[in-house]
């Protein structure tokens, strides 16, 4: 699958789908770093992309960045509040305090 995206993204047919699909098949092969930048480029493409935030701050905080960890999660709850996904939400909420405690 991650073949097929990146041909995808060499062809031009780059979006925020697109960018999500990279990031989680680079998560999958624990390349948190550059599952990250996909998911990164996905919330540019589409700042109201829940998932991706909620991603991103998964990607960030396996990568070591726990602070970038913690804004993607609040970004990405705010987002989720204001487009009614509750359960996005209380997932990025529940992460966001375990990476407080640390």
């Amino acid at each position: 699958m991650l073949e097929q995206f990146e041909k995808m993204l060499a062809a031009g047919r780059d979006s925020a789908l697109l960018r999500f699909g990279l990031g989680n098949e680079y998560l999958k092969r624990d390349d948190a770093a550059t599952a990250a930048t996909h998911f990164a480029r996905a919330v540019e493409f589409d700042p109201a992309y829940s998932a991706a935030w909620k991603l991103l701050g998964k990607a960030r905080d396996a990568a070591g960045d726990a602070d970038g960890a913690a804004d993607a999660w609040r970004r990405g709850i705010e987002v989720a509040q204001a487009k009614g996904d509750q359960q996005a939400a209380k997932e990025m909420t529940v992460f966001l305090r375990r990476v407080a405690r640390r």
